[in-house]
């Protein structure tokens, strides 16, 4: 990930997702009136709008359901005060999912979208394509 932080808000848009691959809270990282929206997917599809209050909680439901967890920053672009993202994003199972075991890994594949303000993430987009949620 090296070459991809020679911009200040790649370099912190990288942190960010390291930080939550450690199981840190991601509100360090959050504007106070943040808005983050995740576009429907397998696991969410009705999508779902939170601010930070709902990022906090998601952030708690998270670490119920998932026993760890990696986002690895495959490609970023920066323009002004926005980052693009592209992240292989990989979570083990603490709990069942479905006819998911626990200790199942899931897998997807995000495009995560980065508006900065002061310093902080004003607004986030995701686009997560989660690879098949079956067993194999």
């Amino acid at each position: 990930m090296t070459n991809l932080q020679q911009h200040a808000i790649v370099d912190l848009a990288v942190r960010y997702h390291e930080a939550v691959s450690r199981g840190e809270s991601p509100e360090p990282y959050f504007h106070e009136d943040a808005v983050q929206r995740e576009l429907p997917n397998a696991l969410f599809p009705d999508g779902a709008v939170r601010d930070l209050g709902g990022l906090r909680a998601a952030a708690e439901r998270g670490r119920t359901t998932i026993k760890e967890q990696r986002f690895e920053v495959l490609n970023a672009v920066a323009a002004g005060d926005q980052v693009a993202l592209e992240v292989l994003w990989t979570g083990t199972l603490a709990v069942p999912l479905g006819d998911l075991p626990a200790g199942h890994t899931l897998r997807a594949h995000i495009g995560t979208f980065l508006e900065f303000r002061d310093g902080k993430i004003a607004a986030q987009r995701n686009y997560d394509c989660y690879e098949r949620l079956t067993r194999r």
